[in-house]
């Protein structure tokens, strides 16, 4: 039976574990979508559990190898093998305006592209699940207070709930990674709308991180605030001191600072 061999330049770490797959697929709850896209098949560990839910699957899959042996062994993909970079697919071209899913054990190398991705698409995706480099995974759902907490953990836990599942030793890969694995679901909130300014909040989350040992008077000094906000006891802390409410309701203040100037 043909095999695809892994591609080092792609990221390639074919999962083998039967169990492990299922587990992953299960992550799903298919509330509130009907249709999954599965980023980086392979050849199909996760596929053929997706295959098997009341649900359309979709895979995209950028390695030509990957995606024949996907043609030649799931008929029942036929046409929703999509054969392009997922960070430069543009996903209305199959789901128009629908929701949909998005689940994937995902290359590490491309791991956090892929969660900015969902979050530029994430009206349309009410959950992402998968499998990422463990300390990625676990950064991701950092509640605050720690190294491991930054620009990820606030950028998605402002728009999605986010639970670390389970870990993944590297044995069950072809070729094993040298670190653990480790599975994440993210389920969108109710409410995904931010009360302030999208790409201020994005800049602000990103300046405070970026010199993550300042205190955010000094890492925020290009925002040109009034003597008065900087004087809010907000600005002597850290980052990692900060919820992401907290960072929501800091830009809504830089917000109202620079309308009052």
């Amino acid at each position: 039976m043909m095999s695809v061999k892994p591609k080092k330049h792609l990221g390639q770490h074919f999962l083998n574990d039967e169990s492990v797959a299922r587990s992953i697929a299960d992550t799903l709850t298919l509330k509130g979508y009907d249709n999954v896209l599965e980023i980086g098949p392979g050849m199909g560990v996760l596929t053929k559990y997706l295959l098997e839910k009341p649900i359309t699957t979709y895979v995209i899959e950028i390695d030509e190898e990957s995606a024949s042996y996907l043609q030649a062994h799931y008929l029942q993909l036929s046409d929703h093998i999509i054969q392009e970079d997922v960070l430069k697919y543009d996903f209305s071209k199959v789901f128009v305006d629908k929701s949909f899913a998005i689940i994937g054990n995902f290359p590490y190398n491309i791991s956090s592209q892929i969660v900015f991705k969902m979050l530029e698409n994430r009206s349309q995706i009410p959950e992402f699940s998968g499998m990422f480099q463990k300390e990625v995974a676990r950064r991701i759902c950092d509640k605050g207070g720690s190294k491991a907490y930054g620009i990820l953990s606030v950028l998605v836990q402002a728009f999605y709930d986010a639970e670390y599942l389970f870990t993944v030793p590297p044995s069950v890969f072809n070729p094993p990674p040298k670190v653990d694995s480790g599975v994440l679901r993210l389920t969108r909130k109710q409410d995904f709308e931010l009360p302030c300014g999208e790409k201020l909040f994005f800049s602000v989350v990103k300046s405070a991180f970026q010199q993550r040992r300042k205190t955010l008077r000094n890492s925020l000094k290009g925002f040109n605030l009034s003597e008065n906000l900087k004087a809010n006891t907000i600005f002597g802390k850290r980052p990692e001191q900060l919820s992401v409410d907290a960072f929501i309701e800091l830009t809504t203040a830089i917000e109202m600072d620079h309308k009052i100037e």
